[in-house]
């Protein structure tokens, strides 16, 4: 069993830190519930991947005293991008999640296709409702993946960090369906979600080539889609729950299986 050093208690969330390798962090602590109560700061954090973590950066998560760190990448994404540094005394999970750009041929396009092959794959919408669908699918397909993070936050695995590569999608569903369990209003949700939208945490844009033309304004508007945070993603994924569940507390209850002992469990541990 994981030992946790215990931690004062806080009463504001944990500062931003300037992380070197590790983009799109944050303490959700802070955001309010419906019925007056607020996330407890220092307990349940985000970001982007910890594969490139400076020794500086592991020492700032080390300090966060984390019980588990949830990653949500697929092997695709380990190969890419490498895994995470191992943090001492910090369950690492790994708990694979759909990609909202899946598949190694579509991501070899975003990377080395050429303008044309760019705009037949992503033009005239195609790369937003790409990313709207698969919000829609990670709600519907994956209740067993989300119902095992939240049963773990009840159990025994906070402070909690979550993660995928950018730290905005996979983990952005995860966070929200984790906030809409604890009650927070569905507008702090989508504020909390946009934030991933500033420039010192976004993903960065990787191209195959560095010639000017491979980052042409018209190619990073064709992409941008993919990278950005848009209101009407995470919408889409509030309406499916509204119209495939009939709303929020049948979900919770049908689609993850979460009994009200253990989202009392939950809000005990993570609202003040």
């Amino acid at each position: 069993m994981t030992q946790q050093i215990p931690r004062p208690s806080l009463t504001e969330p944990v500062p931003e830190p300037e992380l070197a390798g590790v983009r799109n962090f944050r303490d959700v602590g802070g955001l309010p519930t419906t019925d007056g109560r607020r996330v407890k700061p220092g307990k349940l954090f985000r970001s982007g991947h910890l594969a490139h973590a400076t020794e500086s950066d592991a020492e700032f998560l080390a300090s966060l005293g984390l019980h588990t760190i949830f990653d949500f990448r697929n092997d695709a994404d380990h190969a890419l991008e490498g895994l995470d540094v191992e943090l001492p005394g910090v369950r690492n999970l790994n708990i694979p999640l759909s990609d909202p750009a899946d598949g190694k041929e579509f991501w070899k396009m975003v990377r080395d296709g050429g303008i044309e092959q760019l705009r037949g794959l992503l033009g005239e919408g195609r790369a937003a409702a790409r990313m709207t669908n698969s919000y829609r699918a990670m709600i519907e397909n994956r209740t067993a993946e989300h119902s095992r993070v939240v049963h773990a936050l009840a159990e025994d695995s906070v402070p909690a960090l979550m993660h995928c590569a950018a730290g905005k999608d996979r983990a952005g569903l995860s966070i929200a369906v984790t906030l809409l369990a604890l009650g927070v209003e569905r507008s702090a949700i989508l504020a909390d979600y946009l934030e991933s939208n500033a420039p010192h945490r976004r993903y960065r844009v990787r191209r195959g080539s560095e010639a000017p033309e491979a980052r042409s304004p018209e190619v990073m508007e064709l992409l941008a889609p993919l990278f950005d945070a848009r209101a009407e993603y995470l919408t889409a994924a509030f309406d499916t729950i509204d119209t495939h569940w009939g709303g929020v507390d049948r979900y919770l209850a049908e689609g993850l299986g979460l009994s009200p002992e253990t989202l009392d469990r939950l809000r005990d541990r993570l609202l003040d």
